[in-house]
């Protein structure tokens, strides 16, 4: 017989599979398909990437260590410096992940005593992997339904919750809706955090993706001490399948996560790091898909706010946040057309009603989504 953790039983599947798994099915069946609904690119790789990996795969395969090669850790900070006007120490406040997933997911393990029942904060809608993380490091789950404007800010948070939290997770630009926390608010969740003594942990991936100005980083508010920021190359550089990102931040808590990630012998391949700062050290690339998704939004959010769908939030990252009314039916209907969207329960209560796109297709895909979505809901 098999027992199982109950925890798992009680966070479920990860919601987004069950809709990519339909639309596997549909595409198996020969229907032609537009997905919108899993935020990964499929714009190639720049070309110097994979070329930088090729070049330092070696003849003979050794264990990389916990805390990446130099390098690349001096690569992040030099892109830390430029992109948010912040020094950081490579040798003790910066931590190269497999990407920012296993990152965000295994974090509480480090910090949440259990028995004292440390609790650990998020706002939903959200990133279902701050809920699963938390809960399966035994802490006690405070998510915070955020308001209509999907703006995460500290008042949000009773009193109660913060003496009791040991993790108050920040995400900008927000995933699912694309809202971008300003300086001011960062600077209000740093005096709590101080002031309950409190991790904060702001997932910055989809920081280099946006169409004005630029979002801020926690890091520009007040540095690294008593901060966690995680970043990724997977939408950036279009690395997803490279599994490449970065922990910078409190030198004590990098220690920490160094010591559980000891532990598990979690650490990116060597050949992978290689990639990773060709990519962290060159901005020019990151510009072109910037534009490029910026020209994507702009054809699907034009679309559909013509058809009376107005977009929410979506100020950056990889998201259109719409609000459609019944999120479920409008999911159904679209999959029932070729496209294939991710209904806005999925990322938890305060999502019903709307829909998320990720502007994952190509460009010309999306012109062709325009006219479905014209033709789909043009009567409605």
């Amino acid at each position: 017989m098999v027992r199982l953790n109950p925890v798992l039983g009680q966070i479920g599947s990860y919601a987004i599979a069950t809709i990519q798994n339909r639309a596997r099915r549909l595409r198996e069946d020969g229907h032609p398909l537009v997905d919108f609904s899993i935020g990964d690119p499929r714009e190639p790789t720049p070309s110097f990437i994979p070329k930088a990996l090729k070049e330092a795969v070696p003849e003979i395969s050794q264990y990389p260590t916990i805390m990446g090669l130099p390098a690349l850790r001096q690569a992040i900070a030099g892109y830390v410096s430029r992109r948010f006007g912040v020094q950081v120490d490579p040798e003790t406040e910066v931590l190269p992940t497999t990407g920012s997933k296993e990152a965000i997911f295994s974090t509480p393990l480090a910090f949440v005593d259990r028995e004292a029942a440390d609790g650990v904060i998020w706002a939903t809608p959200g990133y279902p992997i701050y809920e699963r993380g938390a809960r399966l490091a035994g802490a006690v789950p405070f998510p915070i339904t955020l308001p209509e404007d999907f703006r995460f800010r500290a008042s949000l948070i009773p009193e109660p919750v913060w003496q009791s939290a040991r993790i108050v997770w920040l995400n900008s630009p927000h995933n699912p809706a694309g809202v971008v926390i300003p300086l001011s608010d960062l600077a209000r969740f740093r005096d709590m955090a101080r002031r309950y003594e409190v991790l904060l942990c702001s997932d910055e991936c989809y920081v280099d993706l946006y169409d004005h100005d630029p979002p801020i980083s926690l890091l520009e508010e007040g540095g690294t001490e008593g901060a966690l920021v995680y970043l990724s190359l997977s939408k950036r550089s279009g690395m997803t399948g490279y599994r490449s990102g970065a922990v910078v931040g409190d030198a004590r808590a990098i220690a920490a996560l160094k010591s559980l990630r000891t532990g598990t012998g979690t650490a990116p391949p060597e050949f992978t790091q290689a990639a990773a700062i060709a990519a962290w050290k060159d901005d020019r690339h990151v510009e072109e898909r910037r534009l490029l998704f910026g020209r994507k939004r702009a054809i699907i959010s034009r679309t559909m706010e013509s058809l009376g769908y107005p977009t929410v939030g979506s100020e950056a990252g990889l998201y259109i946040w719409l609000k459609v009314g019944d999120d479920l039916a409008m999911t159904e209907r679209l999959l029932e057309h070729g496209v294939v969207v991710s209904p806005g329960r999925l990322f938890g209560p305060g999502g019903e009603g709307y829909i998320r796109l990720a502007l994952v297709p190509g460009l010309e895909e999306c012109k062709q989504a325009a006219e479905v979505l014209k033709e789909c809901l043009g009567g409605v």
